[in-house]
C-alpha cells in the first residue's frame, strides 16, 4: 500500500477537519454557479464528471443544478468532508486520496478547483496524470494563478500552498490538449464573490 505524502495526511487529518467547517454554506454554492454557468457554456454535452477534492461537496452542489442529469463523481480524502458530501446524496463520492483514484473508465469533464495549490510540487505530474487519463474530452483547473511558481504561508503553515500556471503545464505535458476558454473571479466581485480563483478550461483533441 502507497505511503501517503505529508500534504494527504495533513488535510486528512484535523486541519482537514476544521477546513470544512469552516467552507460550507450557500453564499459558496452561489459563486459556484457563477464560475461553473460561465464554464459550462463554452463546452459541448456533458453527461458524467469526476472532481478530484470534492470537500464538502459545495461545487458538485451547484455542478447538480446546473447538469440535472449528469452523473457526479467526487474524490476525497477527509473523512468529514467526505460524510457531508455524501450526505447531499447527489454524487458517488469515493473516499480516499486523489491519487489512489481508480482509472476504471472515463469522465466527459475532470475538475480541480482550489486542490492542486496544496499539493507538494514533486506531486503534480500525478496529479496532472489523474486529471487527463480520466477525462475523455474536458478538464477543469480553477486555483490560484502565479505566471511563476510561488509558496504562499498557509494560516501560519509553510508548505501547504503553492501559486503556479497548472493549466499552462498540463498543455506543455499533453499535446493533444487545447485551451477553451479561461476567465478569473475577484474576491470584491459585488454579486458572487470568489477567492481570486481562476479557472482553465481545457479540451482533449479527438
Amino acid at each position: 500500500m502507497r505511503d501517503l505524502s505529508e500534504q494527504e495526511k495533513f488535510w486528512q487529518g484535523e486541519f482537514g477537519n476544521r477546513y470544512v467547517d469552516r467552507n460550507v454554506g450557500q453564499p459558496l454554492v452561489a459563486a459556484n454557479l457563477a464560475i461553473f454557468s460561465r464554464v459550462l457554456a463554452r463546452a459541448g454535452r456533458i453527461d458524467s464528471l469526476v472532481e478530484l477534492g470534492t470537500n464538502a461537496g459545495n461545487n458538485l452542489q451547484a455542478l447538480r443544478q446546473l447538469l440535472p442529469g449528469c452523473e457526479l463523481f467526487g474524490v476525497e480524502i477527509n473523512a468529514s468532508a467526505c460524510a457531508r458530501a455524501r450526505a447531499l446524496d447527489i454524487a458517488q463520492i469515493w473516499h480516499g486520496s486523489l491519487f489512489d483514484f481508480p482509472r476504471d473508465r472515463q469522465y466527459d469533464l475532470t475538475l480541480s478547483k482550489g486542490v492542486l495549490i496544496h499539493l507538494d510540487p514533486s506531486l503534480l505530474p500525478m496529479a496532472y496524470a489523474q486529471l487527463y487519463e480520466l477525462s475523455s474530452r474536458y478538464i477543469l483547473i480553477a486555483e490560484y494563478y502565479n505566471p511563476v511558481p510561488v509558496e504562499v504561508s498557509y494560516r501560519g503553515n509553510s508548505g501547504k500552498l503553492f501559486k503556479r500556471d497548472f493549466a499552462g503545464e498540463m498543455l506543455e505535458r499533453y499535446a493533444d490538449l487545447q485551451l477553451l476558454d479561461y476567465g478569473f473571479v475577484y474576491h470584491r466581485d459585488p454579486q458572487f464573490p470568489a477567492d481570486d480563483v481562476t479557472w482553465f478550461l481545457l479540451e482533449k483533441r479527438s
